[in-house]
């Protein structure tokens, strides 16, 4: 019995000793398998190291090459970056500058019942220095033309755009495009003249910039007729080309010699007008040219000319009568929602000659108001446009019309520094122009043109927001 039960772990224990032996076998050979495969692992990455170093050695006559256009290319990424970089910080100061504006509005919005604007006279003062000016720049605006984009072309000095108009007895806010754009929601404005009337909006288009760009719904491409929406505020910009404000057309090809027809109306602008809300009318130098003038359709003067048995006039009878006859446009349409804004005479700085006779204009600083004064035609064009702005007023207050003065000639004529002069083309450029000592530099001192016209509203009671709150 014992060896009976004896015998199963007897076999038991043969069974485990050959599992044992097996075990060992294996595990005998599972490590010469691993030896084997890591000498041959060590002998491939050898061959492949010395494969490697042959091939560096066949290709090093290649390196040179390779890192030349490799920091070509680093140079490219560089100066990419650069121009990147650049343009992130205008991006943020335009931001930086936007919120300041929203925050300054919603103050203004909020202290405007409790603090009323002192009144004085806007329009007599000085230019004091304003260190946080421009308010743009000549890369953040797209709408400066060539001949105005001063900064561009080399002008060595940048304080002729570092001053605000101060009034004698009260403070002119700086523009502020968010108010500006409230005021004028839902409407539209036209700017009527020559070419000051033109560069007057583009700084306008400039400054709203911060706020909004415009999109141009022009109904044609001519440079002299151009519309321009913003599309937020439902508010449009128009100029008008009519240097004359009647109609006017070239006597000869080289335009030497122009016809005006004091009595008769520009339709170019005339038949549009009643469109508009606010139309702002300028014009002056254009009426220093030779003219032919007509009225019932006779020639009854000529300036500039030597024609035989023609009376020789000046411009000045010529110049009232045709601001006399576009007021009389606008009045006659009887269109009370038409607010006309004359915003009067820009005076032109030449200085040692006249503008074809070498005059330029080469001063850096404004005019104290004790250093200059108004006068010669300058003084006889704004005094002939204050009076017969005066007349149109009053006719204008009979048939329930508004009509608006900006008196900006003051401030313009301490303004020397403010013009193109010779930075408005490039220096290597072989132009035959003359010297630009009429147009203003952008930015520059017609930007205050913009504080007048926005304080002249807020004066004139075109203050009112609407519930919803636009910051």
């Amino acid at each position: 019995m014992k060896f009976l039960l004896q015998f199963p772990l007897l076999k038991g224990n043969n069974n485990n000793r050959s599992k044992q032996t097996m075990s060992q076998k294996v595990t005998i050979l599972v490590v010469f398998s691993s030896l084997f495969v890591f000498l041959i692992t060590i002998i491939s990455y050898s061959l492949l190291w010395k494969i490697n170093e042959f091939r560096g050695l066949g290709l090093s006559i290649d390196i040179d090459y390779g890192l030349k256009n490799e920091t070509e290319s680093l140079q490219n990424q560089t100066e990419s970056l650069k121009n990147v970089t650049e343009s992130l910080k205008d991006q943020t100061c335009l931001r930086n500058d936007t919120e300041n504006l929203r925050y300054s509005l919603r103050n203004e919005r909020e202290n405007m019942a409790s603090k009323p604007l002192k009144k004085c006279d806007i329009f007599s003062g000085e230019w004091v220095p304003n260190p946080e000016a421009p308010y743009y720049t000549n890369t953040t605006c797209w709408a400066i033309h060539e001949h105005q984009n001063c900064m561009k072309h080399g002008r060595p000095d940048s304080e002729f755009m570092k001053w605000r108009w101060k009034p004698n007895e009260c403070e002119l806010p700086i523009f502020n495009p968010f108010h500006f754009l409230e005021i004028m929601r839902g409407k539209s404005m036209a700017f009527v003249g020559d070419s000051i009337g033109r560069n007057h909006m583009q700084s306008m288009i400039c400054l709203l910039s911060r706020a909004e760009w415009p999109i141009d719904v022009s109904y044609t491409d001519e440079f002299s007729f151009k519309r321009w929406q913003y599309s937020n505020y439902n508010f449009t910009m128009a100029t008008f080309w009519s240097p004359y404000l009647v109609r006017a057309e070239q006597v000869d090809s080289k335009g030497d010699l122009i016809n005006i027809y004091l009595d008769e109306f520009d339709e170019k602008w005339t038949a549009q007008i009643k469109e508009f809300d606010y139309v702002i009318i300028n014009g002056g130098q254009w009426f220093l040219r030779p003219i032919v003038f007509y009225e019932n359709q006779k020639i009854v003067g000529c300036q500039y000319c030597s024609w035989e048995n023609v009376t020789h006039l000046t411009w000045h009878s010529g110049y009232g009568k045709a601001f006399r006859t576009a007021y009389k446009a606008i009045v006659n349409l009887g269109n009370s929602k038409v607010v006309t804004i004359l915003r009067t005479y820009a005076p032109s700085h030449f200085e040692n000659g006249v503008w074809d006779k070498g005059g330029n204009c080469i001063r850096t600083k404004p005019f104290k108001s004790n250093e200059t004064r108004l006068e010669g035609y300058n003084l006889e064009l704004h005094t002939i446009q204050l009076e017969e702005f005066k007349r149109a007023e009053k006719k204008a207050m009979k048939r329930g019309l508004k009509f608006m003065l900006l008196d900006t000639t003051q401030a313009m004529l301490l303004r020397p520094d403010g013009h193109p002069d010779k930075y408005g083309h490039w220096p290597q450029e072989n132009m035959t122009v003359s010297n630009d000592c009429v147009h203003w530099c952008l930015p520059g001192p017609i930007d205050t043109m913009a504080d007048f016209l926005l304080e002249t509203l807020k004066r004139e009671g075109f203050t009112s927001f609407p519930k919803k709150d636009f910051i």
